[in-house]
């Protein structure tokens, strides 16, 4: 066994830096959790949109447009989670490669699409689900983009011109009637 040579006071020394060291490392950690909190708040200030029934069984969904103009919202694609743009200069719902793989979405014929950025090859499929709160869609057409780089799926017009929607000031009012409905 070795002894130490450092006097009791030295070893104090050290033993203060460690715990000054580690206090510093904590704060930071709370603060990156803090702030991450608020930039996803900021991108994505409908995380816990409500739906709201209305009579006649309407569902409305209102939501609000985030620091750069977007709407942005939680939903799910076959009971599973997803972020959602909306989109109403899309076609079709579009997702990103990388999140039809961890969806388990299987592509289909491919096709050429013309986006802003020019023509891009996507696969086809179709989604058995898609929810945007308790606003729910089957069998709805899509399109696995292996360009699209993103976190974010397009909420594109193969699901939005089945839902009523209008914009007012920094909210998005979406609703959607049942089948059949007459005014």
């Amino acid at each position: 066994m070795q002894q130490s040579t450092n006097s009791p006071q030295e070893d104090q020394k050290k033993i203060g830096a460690i715990m000054f060291t580690l206090m510093w490392l904590g704060i930071f950690a709370i603060l990156g959790f803090f702030f991450s909190g608020i930039l996803d708040e900021q991108n994505n200030p409908n995380q816990s949109a409500e739906t709201i029934s209305l009579s006649g069984d309407i569902k409305e969904l209102v939501l609000q447009r985030n620091r750069m103009g977007h709407y942005v919202a939680n939903g799910s694609i076959n009971e599973q989670a997803v972020t959602f743009m909306l989109d109403t200069g899309a076609t079709d719902v579009s997702i990103p490669a990388s999140i039809a793989r961890k969806l388990n979405l299987k592509p289909g014929p491919t096709a050429t699409y013309q986006t802003a950025n020019g023509p891009v090859e996507v696969h086809l499929t179709r989604l058995e689900k898609i929810s945007l709160g308790e606003i729910s869609l089957h069998n709805v057409r899509a399109t696995i983009n292996p360009g699209y780089k993103s976190d974010e799926i397009l909420l594109g017009m193969s699901f939005l011109k089945h839902l009523e929607f209008s914009q007012r000031g920094n909210t998005l009012t979406l609703r959607q009637y049942p089948e059949g409905f007459k005014e």
